[in-house]
Order: structure tokens, then C-alpha cells, then sequence
């Protein structure tokens, strides 16, 4: 390599690693600890999992916990409802001997091969089975194997699931149907299994989209999905199925869907975001409040992004007065727009500075700049510091 080519390589390498876009090490110069492994928000201990108020009720009932991974969490929901509920079955790409993540191990074996079992590699037809089964009673959860790969399921989705109760005027419905579906980036997926493709669905009336940050939240956000009767597609952050590891309760509980989680409290900045975004965000508060003095930030995980807690996220900007959102996915259009536009209409005159997104970039998603087009520690942190110096 020429000499002045070599030095200009060292000098962005240099430049980049110091402003933290490298996340080859998990300890940032401040000594902030990044990732999930490190997350404070994680409940190690069973005495922590069921502090939670809303698992208030299982120390009374069953105070029984096991340490699960995230994917281990949506096949204890999984085992939960097929053995609760004699119409649930589970179907999708290679699911009956575990899937591609092993999210469906052992249901098969457990349930019978005519409660879960795999269909031919056809999206469409999956979610169209979904449908029909949904129609005449059961309780359908079906996988489709990565997210990038629903749009031929489209369709299916937004013009048959999600609009079969208002078009029969209520007679009919498909409340019965759950879509699971591994989301977002994983280091080296590249553009065809890495995407997050919410905001598509986020358009669509009738339907209901949840994303879970952890095993707890996993485990009692899909027994409610799976009940919850409206059609509901479930996107599961698959950076996170053996990385995040929690005391799970064993017993069978459910969480509000709809209804997000203020997961910090604090004065100066509301911080929202949800899925696996959470814990980038852990750290951008860490470090912001090392290097800020006396700063104090909210942080709030969405859950539910359709329909989003708009009562929670408002509350907590008109006592902030700032707002910063963050997602994985493309800024255009994104969640955080809708987030943005829905707090200027009730906040306005409370906002102390411009509200701040820090999301993908407008690009396909990359294989070899991931690193870059990430919304990191240190993005997420340059827009804090931006929305409270303003």
C-alpha cells in the first residue's frame, strides 16, 4: 500500500475508533461497559424479576423462576399456549424440528407433529394459512423466518388480516393469528437479514406490533400477543435471543400490550426506544450523564408500537421538555417521525429544544458498514447532548 494511503487508513481508523464507531471492545474510554451482557436493566436475580409491579402477582401465585435466553423465553410462551389453549398450533419454516434460531425445540416432540409442523417455503402462504385458520377458530402462530422476508406476506397482512374484522362489520375476524418474526441487525447478516421493517406495518389499521427487549418481557408479551384478539406480528430482535438471559418466571403470566415501560426516571431529557435499541441507549444515558454533570435522563422502551403509548411518552416530555428517539431502522418515515410529530402536537409549548432522532441511515442495510450505519453509543449520546445544550 502507498505510503500517504497507508497514513490517510491510519488517520480515519484513529478517528473513527476515538469518536467510539468501532464496537470491537465493549468498554468505551469513559469506562462505560456497552452491551447486554453489562445492562443494569437485565433481572439476573429472581428476587429483581419479580420486583417488576407488573409481575407483581406471580410471587403470590408461583414465585418459581429459570434462567432463559431470549429464545427460550418465546418457546416457554410457545409451550404455555399450546398447552393451555387445544386450537393453537405452530407452523413456519423448519419449525418443527426447532427453526433456525431453535425458538420452536422440543414443541413438536412435546405437542404432536399436527400442533406444530413446517410448511413449504412460501411467506405468502404462510401468513394466507395464518389467516385461514385464524378465520375458522384457531389460535394460529405462525413463523416466518427472518423479517426481511414478510413483504411477499404484504398482502396478506395488510389487506386480509388486518381489515377482515372491519369489512365483514365485525362478524368475522382473525383475532386468533400471531406472526413471529427474528428482526434486526446481528453483525453480519447484511441487507436480506438485518432490516427492521416495523414502520411498514405501523401504517396499517388493524393490526397490532409488539417488540420485546428481553427474556421477561419476551415470554409475558407473546402469551398476550398470542391471546390478544387482534392480529398481532411479533417482532423478536434475534441479536438478543442468546444474549439477553434473565430469571424468567416459569409460571404463566402475561404483559400489557400497548402500554410502554419508563425503565428510568429522570428530569432533563425523555429517551425513548424499544427491541434492542434499549440497551445502545443504556449506555448513550451512562455515558451522558458522566460527562454531563447533573444531568438526569428518562428512559422509556415503547413495547408496543402499534398502538404506542402516547399517554407515557407525553407525560414524561412535558416534565423533560427535550425528546430523543432512537431505532435501527431507516430515519425517513420511520417510528420516531410518527413519535416526533404525535409529542409536537401535545407538547409544543413545553419543548426546550428541537426533538432529536438518531435511527439507520436512508440506506439499504449494509454488511461491511454496519459499524457505521448503527445508531450507537456515541450517536445516540451526540444527540443528548445536542437536545439539552440547545
Amino acid at each position: 500500500m502507498p505510503t500517504l494511503a497507508r497514513r490517510l487508513l491510519t488517520r480515519s481508523l484513529t478517528a473513527v475508533q476515538r469518536r467510539g464507531y468501532a464496537v470491537g471492545s465493549t468498554q468505551s474510554p469513559d469506562g462505560i461497559q456497552q452491551g447486554v451482557a453489562f445492562s443494569q436493566l437485565l433481572k439476573r436475580v429472581p428476587e429483581d424479576a419479580l420486583r417488576n409491579p407488573e409481575l407483581a402477582p406471580m410471587s403470590a401465585i408461583d414465585g418459581e423462576t429459570r434462567k432463559m435466553n431470549l429464545f427460550q423465553a418465546v418457546n416457554d410462551a410457545m409451550s404455555i399456549a399450546l398447552a393451555t389453549d387445544d386450537n393453537a398450533v405452530v407452523f413456519g419454516e423448519d419449525v418443527s424440528f426447532g427453526g433456525v434460531f431453535r425458538a420452536t425445540t422440543g414443541l413438536a416432540e412435546k405437542f404432536g407433529k399436527d400442533r406444530v409442523f413446517n410448511t413449504p417455503l412460501t411467506e405468502q402462504g404462510i401468513a394466507g394459512f395464518a389467516i385461514g385458520m385464524a378465520a375458522v377458530g384457531h389460535t394460529a402462530i405462525a413463523e416466518i423466518q427472518f423479517a426481511d422476508y414478510i413483504f411477499p406476506a404484504f398482502d396478506q397482512i395488510v389487506n386480509e388480516a388486518a381489515k377482515y374484522r372491519y369489512r365483514s362489520g365485525n362478524q368475522f375476524n382473525v383475532g386468533g393469528m400471531t406472526i413471529r418474526t427474528p428482526c434486526s441487525a446481528v453483525g453480519h447478516g447484511g441487507h436480506y437479514h438485518s432490516q427492521s421493517p416495523e414502520a411498514f406495518f405501523t401504517h396499517c389499521p388493524g393490526i397490532k406490533i409488539v417488540t420485546p427487549r428481553s427474556p421477561i418481557q419476551a415470554k409475558g408479551l407473546l402469551l398476550a400477543s398470542i391471546r390478544d384478539r387482534n392480529p398481532v406480528i411479533f417482532f423478536e430482535p434475534k441479536n438478543l435471543y442468546r444474549a439477553a438471559v434473565e430469571e424468567v418466571p416459569v409460571a404463566d403470566y402475561e404483559l400489557p400490550l400497548g402500554k410502554a415501560e419508563i425503565l428510568k426516571r429522570g428530569k432533563d431529557v425523555t429517551v425513548v426506544g424499544y427491541g434492542a435499541q434499549i440497551y445502545t441507549l443504556e449506555n448513550a444515558i451512562q455515558l451522558a450523564e458522566k460527562r454531563i454533570p447533573g444531568l438526569s435522563c428518562e428512559l422509556i422502551d415503547l413495547r408496543t408500537l402499534l398502538p404506542w403509548d402516547v399517554d407515557t411518552v407525553v407525560e414524561s416530555v412535558n416534565r423533560t421538555g427535550r425528546l430523543v428517539i432512537a431505532h435501527e431502522a431507516p430515519k425517513t418515515s420511520g417510528m420516531g417521525a410518527e413519535i416526533a410529530s404525535t409529542v409536537m402536537e401535545h407538547c409544543f409549548l413545553r419543548l426546550e429544544s428541537p426533538i432529536q432522532r438518531v435511527c439507520g441511515w436512508d440506506t439499504p442495510f449494509p454488511l461491511i458498514f454496519e459499524k457505521f450505519y448503527m445508531p450507537n453509543m456515541v450517536r445516540c449520546f451526540d444527540a443528548i447532548k445536542k437536545a439539552v445544550e440547545y
